[in-house]
């Protein structure tokens, strides 16, 4: 068994879980580092996709104080990992219902096209619902890597019930014509929504932003820490599209004068901001 995940944290969780149910030298893991609902998917499959994402990311999600590197290398890789992936192996690919990673498990299936391999598909996300959840708590994950490797296991353990599927042929085709679709976008933002994933411009929660931060400063529109400005938005979040996605926009924001500045945008910890009208 190969298990491909999109997250870094996802698949740590998944290690774990492998060695603790005494797998981990049996089964390989494959993953990416990446956030596929943010920055361009357009015409990833190619090379000119490869360097058009790599660019986005340099120039929107790295700071001044971090130098970027490393993000198209391990990209590569990682995508030539799954290319190499041998004729008659068994891929189980982890999924939640998140535009993140719906879209890589899209991008996963197009990378293994044409290739004689089953494909098992789990969504963590019904198996979360049916299995894990407490009752009269409601609560739903926004993606894989929120679930601790003990309930991983849990799900993985599991007599193949309805949260997995064994793609069909059709199947295949059906999520290839979706990538396909996905990769003549020009869109750098990604949602879930009704079961599909909807692009949609990049400024989309802009107005979000603004008014989780109104919230936040309450009566006094003081300089707040930009930390607990984004740590007020993802907890109201219903979509996966990480903290530096929500920094990117608000760095748009102070640029576009909604947000006034004190401190140095090297790094995030070195500054706060406020509103300019209240």
């Amino acid at each position: 068994m190969i298990h491909i995940l999109s997250s870094a944290s996802a698949s740590g969780s998944l290690r774990f879980a492998l060695k603790e149910m005494g797998l981990d030298k049996k089964e390989r893991i494959i993953s990416f580092n990446d956030t596929f609902s943010i920055g361009p998917v357009w015409r990833l499959n190619e090379e000119i996709g490869v360097k058009s994402r790599d660019e986005w990311m340099e120039q929107s999600m790295s700071d001044k104080f971090f130098e970027y590197n490393g993000y198209r290398e391990h990209f590569e890789m990682v995508m030539n990992q799954i290319k190499l992936i041998p004729e008659g192996e068994h891929v189980t690919i982890w999924v939640s219902d998140n535009a993140h990673e719906q879209t890589g498990m899209r991008y996963i299936v197009h990378l293994l096209k044409e290739k004689n391999i089953d494909i098992t598909v789990i969504n963590t996300t019904e198996a979360y619902k049916e299995l894990l959840q407490v009752k009269k708590v409601k609560y739903t994950i926004l993606h894989t890597g929120e679930i601790p490797p003990e309930k991983l296991q849990i799900i993985y353990e599991q007599d193949f019930g309805q949260f997995f599927t064994l793609f069909t042929d059709h199947d295949r085709e059906e999520i290839e014509r979706e990538w396909l679709s996905l990769g003549e976008s020009q869109e750098t933002l990604r949602i879930w929504r009704n079961g599909r994933i909807q692009s949609i411009t990049e400024d989309y929660y802009d107005d979000f932003i603004v008014k989780k931060a109104k919230r936040l400063f309450g009566k006094h529109n003081e300089f707040i820490s930009v930390a607990r400005v984004i740590g007020e938005v993802l907890g109201h979040l219903e979509q996966y599209v990480g903290d530096s996605f929500l920094e990117y926009r608000i760095r748009k924001l102070i640029d576009a004068g909604v947000f006034e500045l004190e401190g140095d945008l090297k790094a995030r910890r070195f500054y706060s901001l406020k509103l300019t009208s209240y």
